[in-house]
């Protein structure tokens, strides 16, 4: 049985790439300059049945200096009937003089499961960090699973002396327990690391590692 994939352009273009039986690959292309202030990125992700979609992004997303305006970036994403999602997103970087409120809500149903990573930059290279407020919102079988607010305007309170943060959330299975990893009282775990460099962080690891042998149990 092939998957079918419904695929739909805005300030992004999806395009499906090959995949493995069972497996449906959707790349995200910038369709235009991202992110400018007015700007307002939605992404709706709905997947339905025993179907393990990875969605890749091709370059990271910078906000750009927006001189007292703001922009948006919600995604939301709709797990059903044994569905599964990858996402192994792209550094976001927040430039001098942004102003961004990123959202992300996360639906799934009892076998369902996601694992997502997000890496925030503040600021681009010798450069001081804008604003960012992120919520982050996600429901088990309409449970409450998660509820997150980070607002970086203060970011030393969030970040120190590091300028990046590389999370690792898992929703509908568990990551190994570590120092570095937030248990959720229902099935979910968020890994984090504070890094000067968004190439020095090591999280990544453990979303190869959970996406090659998922534990739905909360235990």
């Amino acid at each position: 049985m092939r998957n079918r994939c419904l695929l739909r352009t805005g300030h992004l273009s999806p395009r499906q790439l090959p995949g493995s039986p069972g497996v449906a690959r959707v790349a995200l292309v910038q369709a235009g300059a991202l992110l400018l202030a007015g700007d307002e990125v939605r992404i709706e992700v709905a997947v339905s049945g025993p179907v393990r979609l990875e969605i890749v992004e091709t370059a990271g997303t910078v906000a750009y200096g927006m001189r007292g305006g703001s922009a948006r970036w919600d995604v939301d994403i709709d797990l059903t009937d044994g569905a599964s999602l990858h996402w192994y997103a792209e550094p976001f970087v927040v430039s001098a003089g942004a102003d961004v409120t990123r959202t992300t809500t996360t639906r799934l149903t009892t076998g369902c499961t996601a694992n997502l990573r997000e890496s925030i930059v503040l600021g681009r290279q010798n450069e001081t960090g804008g604003r960012l407020h992120t919520s982050t919102r996600a429901w088990l079988d309409d449970e409450p699973l998660l509820a997150e607010d980070l607002d970086y305007r203060n970011s030393w309170a969030i970040l120190g002396t590091a300028r990046c943060l590389d999370t690792v959330t898992t929703l509908g299975f568990r990551l190994p327990d570590d120092p570095q990893t937030l248990q959720l009282e229902g099935p979910g775990s968020i890994a984090r690391q504070l890094v000067h460099q968004q190439h020095e962080a090591e999280v990544t690891r453990r979303l190869t590692t959970a996406t090659s042998s998922p534990d739905p149990s909360p235990r």
